[in-house]
């Protein structure tokens, strides 16, 4: 019997969400994480919003459905790739 999709599932493969590099969320290094998803987001033809709110977007999303499985060191590691996402944007560090 084949798997149910998750909602989520659907979101990502239906929506204008960004077009993301293989495994983009597993790399080890936050600004290597940032690079990809700024590349991501101003290539992408299928974004509505401007490409700092899309490339946020995806990663904030991405740790959001990943909920109490993603592991502290892995969190850690996205929540670092937002800082340095903020910073390829000029955008001022939140408090």
């Amino acid at each position: 019997m084949p798997r149910r999709n998750t909602w989520s599932q659907h979101v990502t493969e239906t929506s204008d969400a960004l077009s993301l590099e293989p495994d983009v969320f597993t790399l080890d290094d936050p600004k290597k994480i940032a690079a990809s998803l700024k590349a991501s987001a101003e290539r992408s033809e299928r974004r509505k919003a401007p490409p700092f709110r899309s490339a946020m977007s995806m990663l904030t999303f991405y740790i959001n459905r990943a909920g109490r499985t993603l592991p502290d060191e892995r969190r850690h590691v996205l929540e670092r790739a937002k800082v340095e996402l903020r910073k390829l944007y000029g955008k001022a560090p939140r408090e």
